[in-house]
């Protein structure tokens, strides 16, 4: 029996997560280096699956299959595609550096009404979610997608609600009230789309008899399972609208600018850098493989939302007074092209839809942590509360400059070249769409740039004048996002030869191949 990698690789934090919450008081420091050690190790595991993967081989590699639940046909059951291989990998890069940012944040302190921050267990729900958010990417069995796709609710609500933003805290009962408003607005969200998810996956289960994602799709097409247009398309709008929650797609988003603002920032970059990517890689998934012919009837209406969030997200994040609810909106829109890329249903778009998952994760957290640094020092979230930061903390500077323009999708950083994609896959098809989606880019290039004028040049503001550049801990947390930006912003080829034969296949199940360019003959 081959060694179970896969699970190994969700089970390292989970077990982790447990061992640093029962780490003794006193011993804090030794619960974060735990954290941060177990962080690398499973690392060091993900890499392993990344190497151990073949993108020329079986479609699901890796795979693991034991009885559970026999009486209801649900099985724990493992593999990883392309798509879901490389977000492994984004979780697994993006934890180590979420917990050197928050290294602080958790410290025991007392504010005026006294109230303490417990270090292990923030820390250990930090891992508990990337424990969840990896078996996510790895289940094929729909039952324990689901199952792990909803427990991840639980410490991401408790890390929303009980580690709140210090710069948004003055002892009093206000700043309490807007993160317990935070947290309960995004977990009533993300339940409600989980408790209509439910439904469609009880619904599966009648229609086919097991809930295994490969036995269905390969059932489907062998013409063994026939599932009734009016049962397909309920079923994938069950299915759908948790995902678009989670996403967040326009006009389910309203909790995201919320749970970041009112989360320290590397929570807001666990929230929309790691958990929300759940959302869109279950689209491409489940809704596409398990439900062809409903995605193709939905889209029209999908790639409205899509626009709609593109360009209501990126208006939103010009008018922004708040620096973390800027980034929120921004990424809001962010996620508009990553779903325009997955329903544009050509190649390009969703290699490019799927490349900019892990390039938007990156890019956030590069751009997120600088700023949580940032308003670490001067204690305030507000953009009119800066100043002149470049002439005293030009590294800091630097690094929240080199964020913001691969937010806007800078060419030569990695959101490039997946925008890229993801428009030339919409034109392709869509290519009234594709002209709509344009302007995002253009409010990007506004709302990044009017930010960085706003905070860093013109006069120093005396409450910046001290403020100091970064330390060694911040730089070894931007140094290497920074470098990955620029590497896949010059060289994607190595996450795009991995997640492109997966999207070949998801083409493949939706029956759906590209446009063949109409070129006129020469006269």
């Amino acid at each position: 029996m081959s060694f179970p990698l896969l699970t190994a690789t969700a089970a390292l934090p989970a077990v982790g997560a447990i061992a640093t919450a029962a780490v003794p008081a006193a011993q804090r420091v030794a619960a974060k280096w735990l954290a941060l050690l177990v962080s690398l190790a499973t690392l060091v595991l993900a890499a392993i699956v990344l190497v151990r993967f073949d993108p020329g081989g079986d479609r699901y590699q890796l795979t693991e299959s034991h009885a559970w639940i026999k009486d209801f046909g649900v099985r724990y059951e493992l593999g990883v595609d392309g798509i879901g291989v490389a977000l492994v990998a984004l979780t697994a890069l993006l934890i180590p550096f979420v917990i050197l940012a928050g290294w602080h944040d958790a410290d025991p302190h007392e504010t005026g009404s006294r109230r303490w921050r417990p270090t292990q267990g923030f820390f250990g729900l930090i891992l508990a979610v990337e424990a969840m958010v990896i078996i996510s990417f790895e289940a094929t069995d729909v039952f324990l997608f689901y199952i792990f796709f909803e427990a991840m609710l639980i410490p991401m609500y408790f890390l929303i609600g009980g580690f709140g933003d210090r710069a948004h805290e003055h002892g009093d009962k206000a700043a309490a009230t807007q993160r317990s408003y935070a947290a309960v607005k995004f977990l009533l969200y993300n339940l409600v789309g989980g408790l209509i998810m439910l439904a469609a996956v009880i619904g599966l289960y009648v229609v086919a008899g097991n809930f295994s994602l490969q036995e269905i799709v390969q059932a489907r097409a062998n013409g063994s399972l026939h599932m009734a247009t009016t049962t397909e398309r309920w079923l994938f709008l069950g299915f759908f609208f948790a995902f678009a929650v989670k996403a967040p797609l326009w006009p389910l988003h309203t909790w995201l600018p919320n749970a970041m603002g009112e989360a320290t920032a590397p929570v807001a970059v666990l929230i929309t850098a790691v958990v929300d990517k759940v959302g869109t890689f279950a689209m491409l998934r489940f809704c596409l493989q398990l439900f062809p012919e409903a995605s193709k009837w939905a889209t029209p209406v999908i790639l409205v939302l899509a626009l709609i969030s593109i360009i209501y997200g990126a208006l939103l994040a010009v008018g922004q007074r708040d620096i973390k609810r800027l980034v929120a909106y921004a990424s809001i829109s962010h996620f508009g092209f990553i779903i325009l890329g997955i329903f544009a249903m050509t190649s390009q778009g969703q290699s490019g839809a799927t490349l900019y998952m892990v390039n938007h994760g990156i890019s956030t957290a590069a751009l997120m942590l600088v700023a949580g640094f940032l308003i670490s020092r001067r204690g305030s979230r507000l953009i009119a509360d800066y100043g002149g930061v470049q002439k005293v903390a030009p590294v800091l500077a630097g690094t929240f400059l080199i964020g913001g323009l691969a937010t806007l999708s800078l060419p030569g950083l990695a959101p490039f070249v997946s925008e890229f994609l993801v428009l030339v896959g919409a034109f392709e098809r869509y290519p009234a769409v594709g002209i709509v989606a344009t302007f995002g880019i253009v409010l990007a290039a506004l709302y990044t740039l009017v930010l960085y004028q706003r905070t860093m040049t013109g006069p120093v503001k005396a409450e910046v004048a001290e403020m100091p550049d970064l330390r060694v801990r911040e730089l070894l947390v931007v140094a290497p996002l920074i470098a990955l930006l620029i590497f896949l912003g010059v060289y994607p080829k190595p996450v795009t030869d991995i997640v492109n034969p997966a999207v070949q296949q998801t083409m493949s199940d939706v029956h759906k191949t590209d446009p063949k360019p109409e070129v006129e003959a020469a006269k």
